[in-house]
């Protein structure tokens, strides 16, 4: 160690030294350009960086407005003096027609009036409609996703969903239209939804609807908003039935506008297969709008604080106060009405005769449904096949009977020595079944509570 010291001490005023000591020298140009940081690139190389804001909706968002749940929102555009629309874009990563028939079930569970369906796929991409002056359009759309990641789907589905504001609010920025203005807006080939103008009826009239020529709302007891382009496949002794349940706004229907024509149109459907949740959706509608004026013979919908009795309906289900309300009413099977097998409601599963006997007889007696047995069952209705009928329903078709010739198997499927009682009910035989409610003696049909609608209270 002494002789290296020797050599380096040595050697420290040598050419060689110096040249070493050069190189391991700072450059002499960083002397003159010195490099400087600012304290905003300090502070965030020094702090995590924090993450950009998300887009929120406007604080005056409607509540009514449907949101899709599994959405993620991307973009808001407010309201300005030239556009008082309000619109929002949101992604899922859920297939578009599940979304739309989300959308689809909203609007018709929770009372919005479809006033237009822009598309002809099925089910609807989009929705024009109305409530609490709510003027609402929204749009579902696939989208491709590029360059998705390993776990990605390679789709996802644009919402578009844009309001415009109430007419409350629009009448504090221009004058009330008259009506010849708002006739003549109509006649131009302006938006079909154009805000109404209140008739001198119009709040003694809660089933009113619109008149697609008219958007005046008008009387129900004059269903012209709904006309149905497959009625032609109705028999036609039960063509009325449906046009007077339409009137009642009944059916949860989507509308079509016709290419070149202003008439609004309705596929019904009559031949296809009612399910569970679509006959519920109408039962409760029909119920309660042939008691429109009798509280105490409707069907409260559940509260959104119900415990869910079915597994497969939860709160986020759109048909869920619908369904939970004929459950806590004890009007179909379920835990609620001692039932333990009862745990699943099968929503999209097919309606069968039997229960579409089970769940509508009880609204018609409104009693206790009487004791029955095969042999009391083969006296009256006198089936070859009362054997298949599930004990569950052989209380309800045997009361059906004293309704004679309103009973509900008479009125939709006529005579017959077969019940069929697994066979799954049609469109129009669920619309007949609720056409009338009530006994042989007593009750009311759906064309007497439409004349009623549309008579002023006293």
């Amino acid at each position: 160690m002494a002789v290296l010291l020797t050599c380096l001490t040595g050697c420290a005023n040598s050419r060689a030294a110096k040249n070493f000591e050069q190189s391991l020298a700072a450059d002499p140009k960083l002397k003159d350009n010195p490099v400087t940081f600012s304290a905003q690139e300090v502070r965030s190389s020094q702090q995590p960086q924090t993450p950009q804001a998300t887009v929120q909706l406007p604080s005056d968002f409607p509540k009514e407005i449907p949101l899709y749940p599994n959405a993620t929102l991307q973009e808001v555009t407010p309201s300005s003096n030239k556009n008082p629309t309000v619109s929002s874009r949101w992604l899922s990563s859920d297939p578009s027609n599940v979304i739309a028939s989300y959308y689809r079930q909203q609007f018709q569970a929770n009372n919005w009036q479809i006033a237009q369906g822009t598309s002809t796929d099925e089910p609807k991409s989009s929705f024009e409609a109305r409530r609490n002056d709510i003027q609402l359009k929204v749009s579902v759309q696939p989208k491709t996703v590029t360059n998705a990641a390993p776990n990605q789907p390679q789709t996802s589905t644009e919402i578009d969903i844009s309001y415009s504001p109430s007419s409350n609010q629009a009448a504090q920025a221009k004058p009330t239209p008259t009506p010849q203005a708002t006739e003549n807006a109509v006649q131009s080939g302006e938006s079909q939804l154009v805000s109404p103008v209140p008739s001198q009826d119009s709040t003694t009239q809660p089933n009113a609807t619109l008149d697609n020529k008219n958007p005046t709302p008008t009387p129900s007891s004059e269903p012209k908003s709904q006309e149905f382009s497959d009625l032609n496949k109705v028999p036609q002794e039960f063509r009325q039935y449906i046009q007077d349940l339409a009137g009642l706004g009944v059916f949860n229907v989507e509308s079509n506008a016709l290419k070149g024509n202003s008439t609004t149109t309705n596929q019904f459907e009559p031949a296809k297969v009612v399910t569970h949740r679509q006959f519920a959706h109408w039962l409760v509608a029909a119920n309660n709008a042939m008691y429109a004026n009798n509280q105490a013979l409707q069907i409260r919908l559940a509260s959104e604080s119900s415990q869910p009795t079915f597994r497969d309906v939860p709160k986020t289900d759109p048909d869920f106060r619908a369904i939970q309300g004929l459950a806590e009413a004890g009007l179909i099977p379920s835990s609620l009405s001692g039932d333990s097998t009862a745990v699943l409601f099968q929503p999209d599963a097919p309606l069968i005769r039997e229960q579409l006997i089970l769940w509508k007889v009880p609204l018609d007696t409104r009693q206790a449904l009487p004791s029955a047995s095969l042999e009391a069952l083969k006296q009256t209705w006198g089936f070859q096949d009362a054997g298949k009928i599930d004990p569950k329903a052989l209380r309800a078709v045997l009361a059906d009977f004293q309704s004679g010739e309103k009973s509900n198997i008479r009125r939709v499927f006529g005579y017959t020595t077969l019940f069929q009682p697994k066979k799954p009910v049609t469109g129009v035989e669920a619309a007949v079944s609720l056409w009338y409610f009530g006994t042989q003696t007593e009750g009311v049909s759906a064309k007497e509570a439409l004349k009623l609608a549309g008579s002023p209270k006293q």
